[in-house]
Order: C-alpha cells, then sequence, then structure tokens
C-alpha cells in the first residue's frame, strides 16, 4: 500500500502493510466462533441455567396453608372450626403508595395511619399490616391496587360456643398452633400439612398463572370430644348461676358418664371467650377441674369407711360414739357442729361426723388407709391427657402423725383436682371399679381396676343414698323422680403464705351419681369462697348437683328410678362437720 503526497490537492494516501488488515479479520473471525460456541453451548447444552435465570424473574413457589381440623362434641356439633380468611403484608421496599390510600387502608384495616407509614418506612422486605382479614375486607384492599401490597391466604380459628367450652377446647395463636386446653393436646392430630404450588407473577408481584401442584395441602384430622354440648350448656349456666348468687371467687363442675368414663361436660366460672383473645388472662384461662387442687372435706369420708369395711374393722352398723361432738388428739380438737350421740357408720356418712370419720381411719394400719387412697386415684394424673393436669398431694404414710392421720378421713391434709374427686367416686357407682375416663368419644364401656369389692361398693352407695335424704346433709342435691347418692363437702381454705386456715373462707362441694339403684352419671361441684352469707356444700352445691343431674338425666333418656313427688324438705339441710 502506497501513500501518496499531492500538494496541489492537500491530501495524502499512506501505504500499510496487509497483515495488518488480516489481523483484525482473524480476531473478528475468532470472535464470532467464541460466541457461535457459547451460543450453542448455552442453548443447546447447557440450557438448564438460562431457563432457571429467566423463571427467577417471574416464576414462584407459594406455600398454601392447610386447613386446621374441627373439633366436634359427641353428637357432631361443631365446638372449633376454621374459616379462610387473609392476611394484608406490603413489601416496604417496593411499595408504591399515595397518601390517599394509606388512609383507605387505615379505614379498611382498622389500623392507625401513622403506624402504617411507620411499617412502610421500615426498610423491610415483609411486613404484616393486619392478620386474618375478612375476606370481603380483604377483596375491598386489593380493589386499591397498591404496588408492593400482598394479601396471603389464611385461616382464622372460631369457636361457636365462645365461653361454655373454652376450658375444655383452649385455644390457638394467630398461626394457628394450639396454646391451651384440647387445642394444644391433639396439635399434632389437628395440625395438616401445608402444600406448595409454582406460579407466574408479574413485574409488580400479581400472580398472572398457575403453573402447577408441588405438593397438595392436606386438611389436619378432626376431633370427637366426649362432651354433650346439650349437658355443657346447663352445667355451664347454672355454675356461673351458683357463683354468682353465692358472691363466690369462683366455681367448677364436671360430669362423667359411669358406664364409658367419658366425660359429658366440664366447666368453670368465670369463663372467656376464645375468640376475644383480649378478655383472657392466666385467671381465667385455667381449667381449675384439672389444674387446682383444694382440700375436699368431707366427700373424702366415704372413702376412709371403704377401707374400713373392706377390712372388716367395722360394718354399716357398728356403733360410733362421737363423745359428744368433740375428740381430742395430742393438742388438737376434732369437732362436730353439734353433739351427735352415738351413730352407726352409715349414720356417720348421712350426717357427716368428723368425730366418728376420725376415729374409724385410727382403726387403720397407715399403710392401708394409704394404699385405699393412692389406688382411688389420689396423688397421681388421672391420665386424661389435658395439658397442665395436677396430680395432688398424698403424703407419704410413714410421714403421718395421729392427728394427720385422723382429719385426712374429713379431707383435711390431702388436696385433689376435681377430676380427680368425681373419678374417685366412679368406685361407689360401680362394683368398686376405678374407671378410666377419657375426653373422646368412646362408644363401648371402660372397664377399670378393681379397687374394693362389689359388697363394699354397695354398702357404701347405700350409705350416700342416706345422706341425700331429708335427714342428711345433702337433701339439697335430692331429684324427683330419681334416686341419688352423694356427698357433702365443706373444708376452710389453707392460708397461701402461712400455715394453719382461714377461719371465714371456705370450699363448698358435692359428689354424687344417679339413678342410684344403676347410676348413669357421676357430677361433682366445687364453690370457692361463697360470700352470699352460706357456705355449707349442702346449700350451696347440692343444689346445682340436683339442678344440673335432673336436666343431664332427662336429656339421656335415663328411666325413673323413684316415685314421682318424693321430694321432702329439711331444716338442717346442709349441716355437716366442719370437714
Amino acid at each position: 500500500m502506497k501513500i501518496l503526497f499531492n500538494p496541489s490537492r492537500k491530501s495524502a494516501t499512506v501505504d500499510l502493510p496487509e497483515w495488518r488488515s488480516r489481523l483484525v479479520l482473524g480476531f473478528l473471525l475468532i470472535f464470532l466462533v467464541v460466541l457461535v460456541v457459547r451460543a450453542v453451548y448455552l442453548q443447546a447444552l447447557n440450557k438448564d441455567f438460562l431457563q432457571q435465570q429467566g423463571q427467577s424473574r417471574y416464576l414462584r413457589v407459594i406455600e398454601q396453608n392447610s386447613q386446621r381440623g374441627s373439633i366436634k362434641d359427641r353428637n357432631g356439633e361443631i365446638l372449633a372450626i376454621s374459616a379462610p380468611v387473609k392476611s394484608v403484608w406490603i413489601d416496604p421496599q417496593t411499595i408504591t403508595v399515595t397518601p390517599q390510600q394509606i388512609k383507605q387502608l387505615a379505614n379498611l384495616l382498622d389500623v392507625n395511619e401513622t403506624a402504617i407509614q411507620e411499617r412502610i418506612n421500615s426498610g423491610k422486605r415483609f411486613v404484616y399490616l393486619k392478620r386474618q382479614v375478612p375476606p370481603e375486607r380483604a377483596d375491598k384492599v386489593a380493589e386499591l391496587n397498591i404496588k408492593g401490597l400482598y394479601l396471603k391466604h389464611e385461616f382464622y380459628r372460631y369457636y361457636p360456643s365462645r365461653e361454655l367450652a373454652a376450658h375444655i377446647l383452649g385455644f390457638t395463636d394467630v398461626d394457628g398452633r394450639g396454646q391451651e386446653g384440647m387445642e394444644l393436646a391433639w396439635q399434632d392430630v389437628l395440625t395438616g400439612e401445608d402444600g406448595k404450588r409454582r406460579v407466574i407473577k408479574d413485574r409488580i408481584g400479581r400472580i398472572v398463572e398457575n403453573v402447577g401442584q408441588i405438593q397438595t395441602p392436606k386438611s389436619g384430622q378432626d376431633v370427637i370430644l366426649s362432651i354433650d354440648s346439650k349437658i355443657q350448656y346447663l352445667a355451664y349456666r347454672e355454675l356461673a348461676r351458683a357463683v354468682k348468687e353465692q358472691q363466690a371467687k369462683a366455681g367448677s363442675i364436671v360430669a362423667l358418664d359411669a358406664k364409658t368414663g367419658e366425660v359429658l361436660a366440664m366447666a368453670n366460672y368465670p369463663a372467656f371467650n376464645p375468640n376475644q383473645r383480649s378478655s383472657m388472662n392466666n385467671q381465667v384461662i385455667r381449667n381449675r377441674v384439672l389444674v387446682d387442687t383444694f382440700e375436699p372435706g368431707s366427700t373424702l369420708k366415704p372413702f376412709a369407711i371403704a377401707v374400713a369395711l373392706e377390712t372388716g374393722r367395722v360394718k354399716a352398723n357398728t356403733l360410733m360414739d362421737t363423745a359428744g361432738g368433740s375428740m381430742r388428739i395430742g393438742r388438737a380438737v376434732i369437732r362436730d357442729v353439734r353433739d351427735k350421740g352415738n351413730l352407726t357408720v352409715s349414720q356417720v356418712i348421712q350426717t357427716s361426723s368428723n368425730v366418728g370419720a376420725a376415729k374409724i381411719a385410727l382403726m387403720l394400719p397407715p399403710k392401708t388407709f394409704w394404699e385405699m387412697l393412692n389406688r382411688s386415684g389420689f396423688g397421681a394424673e388421672t391420665g386424661v391427657g389435658f395439658p397442665g393436669e395436677a396430680s395432688g398431694q398424698l403424703r407419704a404414710y410413714n410421714k403421718w402423725r395421729p392427728i394427720e392421720q385422723a382429719t385426712m378421713s374429713y379431707g383435711h391434709g390431702i388436696s385433689v383436682s376435681l377430676m380427680q374427686l368425681v373419678r374417685g367416686y366412679s368406685l361407689f357407682a360401680t362394683d368398686g371399679e376405678l374407671k378410666p375416663i377419657t375426653l373422646l368419644k368412646r362408644d363401648t364401656p371402660a372397664i377399670g381396676q378393681k379397687v374394693i369389692s362389689p359388697e363394699t361398693a354397695q354398702s357404701v352407695r347405700k350409705m350416700l343414698e342416706l345422706a341425700v335424704q331429708p335427714e342428711g346433709t345433702g337433701n339439697g342435691a335430692r331429684i324427683n323422680g330419681y334416686r341419688v347418692a352423694g356427698k357433702t363437702g365443706t373444708a376452710h381454705k389453707r392460708l397461701e403464705k402461712q400455715k394453719g386456715y382461714a377461719s371465714d373462707r371456705y370450699i363448698s362441694s358435692f359428689v354424687g351419681f344417679a339413678p342410684a339403684s344403676d347410676p348413669r352419671i357421676i357430677m361433682a361441684i366445687m364453690i370457692d369462697e361463697p360470700s352470699g352469707g352460706r357456705y355449707y356444700g349442702g346449700t350451696v352445691a347440692a343444689p346445682v348437683f340436683s339442678r344440673v343431674m335432673e336436666g343431664a338425666l332427662r336429656m339421656l333418656n335415663v328411666p325413673f328410678d323413684d316415685s314421682l313427688g318424693n321430694l321432702v324438705t329439711s331444716p338442717v339441710s346442709g349441716m355437716e362437720g366442719k370437714g
């Protein structure tokens, strides 16, 4: 190549070597070949990489919440159910929202505008504006078309019976996890398996196409309780009425099926509404039937009598000298409310004599008495499977002093739960079997553990029937048309921060069953600190038993075993020894 210079035209031609142009052309060809090879490699041999990169811009995997199983009563009535709702959340780094839209959001979600703005300014990638929003309201939020705002499908746990069965059911947290009661006890059964699906989203995060299901959500299993909602309603209503009338601190009631060991009703008052978490606190959410313990008072006397009968120390007609209504053991004195004279063992139960019961208990070796109480279920959990169940306290017999053995016969020096107490009475409602109890529906009779002989059980049952006659302390528990057996209890409350008992605070209770000829339901009632002027178990707790038991027997179509019009009132109803 030549470069020519022409002065007249003021232009120049430069001669360059030809290898330079060939070198540039070679580089261009090599670069082109590399691009072609790379394109073939990526699009034919290693195409998955590009597809993954492309899909990551628009393809998403989202979780699908599973529906929690329902809780139903024995007749299929729903007690707890999960309803579909939506939760509103935002991505503060991508959200685009106007002041007018913030105001609309605040009105729809019932959230303060300032709170919404603070969440928008948080700088996070995920912030909830409101959990569990009703679908119709969530749809109005979606209509605002706010970029960076999203809806998440969830479930809200709803309890149609509200306070009635709150202590049985418990409740869940906002994420649907059981926190108390049967919701917690059966968490693994009620909880399902979440699903996953692949979707295509547009550039502002809206789902525009469902690609496919990765994992189908699996709903949780339903749980069928032994509770009968009608009896539960009756029990709660009458318990609440009694607590209010007696101006008491609290109250509890529980009813068992004597044949199957199923819990037909269990209620506490005060109660709470599990649909409104703001109404909850540690005091009201406790299921007192199972987690609270108390000294049972005279309701424990039948157990002392039973072991004395079983071991041949006494018979039903054995006379006991109540020594003018008082008995000294060391420096302590045991008293009845009045001088009851000489009483048969049956009358000790009928009139609830502390002195008579103490004398019978002292006839027994401590180990023998302890074994009876232990085999009756005291000092151990009932096995019902309820979270936080108390085992009560039954001290070792080798640590008993004579006064402690004597007072234990009428329910002092031992602590029990109401569930333990009602279960213990299954000994007398059956032929001496301690029935296993359950909160789940059971279709067949339960086989219990033999504790006492049928003869002893039947003998104590007759004594408990006498206690509900007009001359007995439990006259207020009588029911028209049915024979009733049961026992009253009135115990001074123990002082919490010091030794001894409060002189003016009581636990009033009644435990019994009906019909006495063929027991179907066993029921226990406890009223904590009645202050309406009455405190004896016969006048405070026994009437509750009568009203609830009568209604429950009629609901179950249990035949009469006594003549109608059999009720006779007694002016001394409810008067028992201070045990």
